[in-house]
């Protein structure tokens, strides 16, 4: 959909056409890994680099047909030959390309030949599929000729199949845009400080910028951003918004704003598609059956009964996790991929953050295929570095790979044997010490990785059915390693370490995500942060690559300092080196305060050991206090077991790491928490790794010790503390307890509002 409402007829790019009206038959997503798409841009410029001199690469085409205006970019026409054709790169064995994806590429260059035809006058033209597989070099060239009769006849068929569907959207555009452009906030007023909030997140989408935004814990910042950024949906032609989260209680929240807007079920509904976009392995109704028609019902006939899933789905609206799960099941098609090809005709996707910010986005890729106008809020938006910088790491085991080589099958032995004696000249030409970074990638053994990744495709190609999980397992990593590998650069480190003896890792990991996300943040038309934390802006603007016209905004606490007693324990050093002398004054701070106001409280720490110690020292001296502890590995009924701990009206210490599941990202307002402890920095560890992060940020913004460690150490401080005052009637007490505490340039990232004694 585009956004521009003043262009005749409903718009549609190429792809998205035909992926709607020529695929048929089963859902087939057996092993077949494809290329990135840098392997795809630099795959289609290698093509085009072999062709003539007059070759037209990535040649714009438009048109109007059936009141539907169709546009996309052909890969090449070479006039000469008076060819056009259509480039998909591969890996791999051809031959086991589904039926269905052939038919989708005919169907593309079929389209982009009547545009074509048409625009130049041609009465016939050869139509060309070229497959060029990334590995070898090697085209494979399907032709034929076609009239341009013929191909304006198979154009008009695509746009009467889709025009019912395109009057369908354009209806429901309108009505979703003037719905929204008479949308109420639905409380009777702002919370303090959300108003602030609606303001600035609208004035983002109103000017196209991206705002970074820090607003207080309690003031309703999901609803506070969610209201403006739909309000400016049909002021500023936006075609679709994303809200993305950190952790799955984030979409539900978002959820629960929208409802109360009135787009849930159940209520006179807001005309608004929502989709909750979940991950394949939590949607998937057959873990254990292979994903294609083959083995999997839900796969079988997938793209025959699509279209009255897809009709259903949309008219339901309205497309949680559950009510998804019910429209695929009542139509017999798989979830997951129903969510999928719903993400283009919904109005809200919540999902997330890897959702559009990871190599292979779903939703931008959407964004960038179809020229979508789209919106993006990103919620606990200071996780972000941390998050991004896992999407853009990678790192190979080679214990892994010596236990692969025992069971693998005979024809790989060869190139996983030549891997495995590239590791070990590796390991001899470098320094035999744990931890060191590369000056660069290991080119030699690089290219043994891809020798191998090409035999592991090839063989899994021809065993789609019996195929080893760990040697999938191993095929995604080293994918995921190559990859980054070709993209390596002053952004990223490679590093080996030695954990243990007979045992190396190698990874190459991202210190800097700004050069990946920076493409993403270009891509909407505007992107909304907020968060809690994000002081100081600078950090979050360099490390996340944040456009040069982004604003940066603060929103006042609406919180009164007599309702947060702070207090520094100057006095008390948590250095590692001062561990055991610390316990005995941590501890009589712990069981003062509670003698003196009994409540439920949360003591943090930097470690689980330095928790265990402070514990048993807890218990040892006070036992009557009643203490619990969150433990290593918790799974998620053992987590909300934890949190039910905090009844109202009852009392106790709860121990917890910082940066662990209970510092952030939970509410406990009231006298279900009435004060924290914090008895740790937060800075990251002193080790090899930090410190050469430290050196490259030095270099690169001339803030090595801030943004490697006080800031992303601060930042966890004051999430923890943050605990405590959820709403205006809350009160309680925080008490920081770390010598560290009394420097400025610490004291100076805490809140303004905090009163410290």
């Amino acid at each position: 959909m585009s956004g521009d409402s003043a262009a005749p007829g409903y718009r549609v790019a190429v792809r998205a056409l035909c992926e709607f009206t020529a695929r048929r038959g089963d859902l087939d997503h057996r092993f077949t890994p494809a290329p990135s798409a840098r392997e795809g841009i630099e795959g289609h410029a290698r093509v085009a680099a072999r062709r003539g001199e007059g070759y037209e690469a990535e040649l714009p085409l438009a048109g109007c047909r059936e009141g539907l205006v169709i546009s996309g970019r052909a890969d090449g026409f070479d006039p000469a030959a008076n060819r056009l054709e259509e480039i998909k790169t591969h890996r791999g064995n051809l031959a086991r390309m589904a039926d269905n994806q052939r038919a989708l590429h005919w169907a593309q260059v079929e389209v982009y030949g009547a545009l074509l035809c048409a625009e130049r006058g041609l009465s016939r033209l050869t139509l060309a599929l070229v497959y060029l597989d990334i590995a070898s070099g090697r085209e494979t060239l399907l032709t034929r000729d076609a009239s341009a009769a013929e191909l304006e006849a198979a154009l008009v068929r695509h746009c009467r199949d889709f025009l019912a569907w395109a009057e369908q959207q354009a209806a429901h555009r309108q009505r979703r845009d003037a719905a929204l452009a008479e949308l109420a906030f639905p409380h009777a007023g702002f919370r303090p400080g959300q108003r602030q909030l609606a303001e600035d997140a609208y004035r983002a989408a109103a000017t196209g910028r991206c705002l970074l935004v820090e607003a207080p814990t309690g003031i309703g910042k999901t609803l506070g951003t969610l209201y403006p950024m739909l309000a400016a949906m049909p002021r500023q032609g936006l075609d679709r918004l994303a809200f993305l989260t950190m952790k799955t209680p984030g979409r539900r929240l978002a959820l629960d704003a929208l409802a109360s807007l009135g787009a849930a079920e159940g209520q006179a509904r807001l005309p608004l598609r929502v989709l909750e976009l979940v991950a394949r392995d939590k949607a998937c109704e057959h873990p254990d059956r292979a994903c294609h028609g083959e083995a999997c019902p839900l796969a079988e006939g997938f793209y025959d009964r699509l279209p009255a899933a897809r009709q259903a789905a949309v008219a339901r609206g309205w497309l949680d996790r559950a009510a998804l799960r019910e429209v695929a099941l009542d139509h017999r098609v798989c979830p997951y991929y129903l969510g999928q090809e719903l993400a283009r005709w919904c109005d809200v996707l919540v999902g997330d953050v890897n959702h559009y910010f990871d190599a292979s986005a779903l939703i931008h890729g959407l964004a960038r295929a179809d020229g979508t106008r789209l919106g993006v809020l990103v919620d606990e938006a200071h996780n972000l570095v941390e998050r991004a910088r896992g999407m853009y790491s990678a790192e190979l085991d080679q214990r892994r790979l010596n236990r692969l080589r025992k069971a693998a099958p005979p024809t790989l032995s060869r190139p996983l044997g030549r891997l495995a004696r590239r590791w070990q000249a590796l390991l001899r030409e470098v320094d035999d010490c744990d931890w060191q970074a590369l000056d660069a990638v290991p080119w030699r053994l690089l290219g043994a990785l891809q020798q191998t990744v090409s035999a592991v495709t090839d063989y899994l190609g021809e065993h789609p059915a019996g195929g080893d999980p760990a040697l999938q397992e191993f095929l995604f990593e080293a994918l995921a390693f190559t990859r980054l590998a070709e993209a390596f650069g002053e952004h990223s480190l490679c590093e080996l370490r030695r954990p243990r003896r007979g045992r190396a890792v190698l990874a190459l990991r991202n210190l800097v995500p700004a050069d990946f996300l920076a493409p993403r943040f270009a891509t909407a038309h505007s992107v909304v942060l907020f968060s809690a934390t994000l002081s100081p802006p600078a950090y979050h603007r360099d490390l996340l690559g944040l456009p040069g016209g982004t604003v940066a905004r603060r929103v006042a606490a609406p919180f009164a300092a007599e309702q947060l007693e702070v207090r520094l324990r100057t006095d008390i050093s948590t250095r590692l080196r001062d561990r055991e002398a610390s316990l005995t004054p941590i501890v009589a701070e712990l069981a003062d305060q509670y003698r003196r106001r009994p409540g439920h409280y949360l003591a943090f720490f930097s470690s689980f050991a330095y928790l265990e110690a402070a514990l048993a020292r807890l218990r040892e001296a006070w036992p009557a206090i009643p203490v619990r502890a969150q433990h290593r590995g918790m799974d998620e009924s053992e987590r909300e077991a934890f949190l039910a701990g905090f009844d109202p009206g009852g009392a106790g210490i709860a121990f917890a790491v910082l940066g662990g599941a209970f510092a952030e990202g939970i509410d406990l307002p009231g006298e279900r928490l009435v004060g924290a402890f914090v008895a740790t920095l937060g800075l990251p560890p002193f080790d090899p790794l930090n410190e050469a992060l430290k050196s490259r940020l030095q270099a690169r913004f001339g803030c090595g010790d801030d943004y490697a460690y006080r800031v992303p150490g601060m930042i966890k401080v004051v999430q923890a503390a943050g605990r405590v005052i959820r709403g205006p009637e809350d009160r309680g007490v925080v008490v920081l307890m770390d010598d560290r505490f009394a420097r400025h340039e610490n004291r100076s990232l805490l809140p303004d509002w905090w009163r410290m004694g």
